[in-house]
């Protein structure tokens, strides 16, 4: 699109800091966190993962929708982020999946974008800084007016999104991953026995779905605020706790649930929010960092092992609260910070990171293996 035909837009930042641009997708105001992504693929499965809710994402890659956008690729059933930012835009995209444009689909869901903005200079800012609230707008272009909006915004900190995104009612998931993108290897059920997974749905991503599928679950998502003893009457093998936005320590509900369900000793394994849940529920403590880690190149291990791993959270669990029940399995490699847990003598383990990917490396699968063999009553977490 030609500049001389776009649409002023603004982003501003709850410092101040304020930056013009042009407006993609929906016109209005949203108001959000101001994050960084640094993954060059799958901004799709970024727009609709239910962990950025509340969030305004900056893409670092230089040109968002050159692929466009196709219902596959969703990871929720429509967009959660509340506005995107990006250098340039693909407004004609090209492969041979697209069915809709990005700006288009933005459009429909009425999410505004504000691209050709310094996107690298907005990333330093917010390392430097630390994410902070921001504001896109096309009516609000006083960056004084939009401030004021900006500042009047919850912090991320104490924030409980959950209720958001959880879904309604409890439904049963049974596709896994295609055929012809299954990287494996995978499960199947031995003597036609599936196993049952109960899912909390903290903000579940489909492609968590389609793994657990994948290696022969049978898999039933529930509410975030289901009780433990509705979630014991599927007389589960297993419980799954999801990842999901906000802050973990606000999320009382699924920390109390989580505590009730450690006594029954059934194989437990949280991803993201589902870690911090886990964690939280044995008596740790999580912090808020400074800018969070978002991207799928984030080298995380222990012992001399490393796996390339795709993270997005803004929480992390504090070591020196852990209990002497609880071990560390993972660091992340970048800053040190607890990626991984698992109890010493019980089924319970987490990662603060994806390994359904989508998008990302697949490096991490494994775990979800793990898990399998933890519900038939052997295997290794090692």
């Amino acid at each position: 699109m030609p500049v001389s035909a776009a649409t002023p837009a603004l982003l501003v930042l709850a410092d101040g800091t304020s930056y013009h641009g042009w407006s993609f997708g929906a016109s209005g105001t949203a108001i959000g966190e101001v994050v960084f992504n640094t993954a060059i693929t799958g901004y799709q499965e970024v727009a609709t993962d239910p962990s950025y809710c509340g969030q305004l994402v900056t893409f670092t890659y230089p040109e968002l929708g050159n692929t466009g956008i196709n219902p596959e690729d969703d990871e929720s059933a429509h967009p959660q982020i509340r506005g995107a930012i990006a250098r340039n835009i693909a407004w004609q995209p090209s492969n041979w999946r697209s069915t809709l444009s990005l700006p288009d689909y933005f459009k429909k869901h009425k999410i505004p974008g504000i691209y050709g903005i310094d996107t690298r200079a907005l990333t330093r800012k917010l390392r430097s800084s630390g994410a902070m609230n921001g504001g896109i707008s096309t009516e609000i272009l006083d960056p004084a007016e939009l401030l004021k909006q900006v500042q009047a915004a919850p912090s991320m900190a104490g924030l409980n999104l959950v209720k958001e995104v959880t879904t309604k009612e409890a439904y049963e998931w049974s596709d896994p991953t295609q055929s012809n993108w299954e990287f494996g290897p995978v499960g199947s059920a031995e003597n036609g026995e599936r196993l049952t997974v109960v899912a909390i749905d903290f903000g579940i991503k489909h492609n968590i779905l389609r793994r657990l599928a994948s290696y022969g679950c049978r898999v039933i998502v529930v509410p975030a605020n289901t009780s433990p003893e509705e979630i014991l009457k599927y007389n589960p093998d297993g419980i799954f706790l999801s990842n999901g936005p906000g802050d973990p320590a606000a999320v009382t509900e699924g920390i109390e649930t989580t505590k009730a369900l450690l006594g029954e000793k059934k194989p437990i394994f949280g991803i993201c929010m589902g870690h911090q849940i886990l964690g939280l529920s044995m008596g740790a403590k999580t912090f808020k960092l400074k800018f969070g880690h978002r991207g799928l190149n984030h080298p995380a291990g222990l012992k001399q092992q490393v796996e390339i791993t795709s993270q997005n959270h803004g929480f992390a669990i504090d070591p020196d609260s852990l209990g002497s029940e609880m071990e560390i399995t993972h660091l992340n490699l970048n800053d040190r910070t607890v990626a991984g847990l698992r109890h010493k003598s019980l089924p319970f383990f987490s990662v603060q990171y994806h390994p359904e990917a989508s998008p990302g490396p697949h490096d991490a699968d494994y775990l979800f293996q793990q898990f399998v063999q933890l519900m038939r009553g052997g295997g290794s977490r090692e």
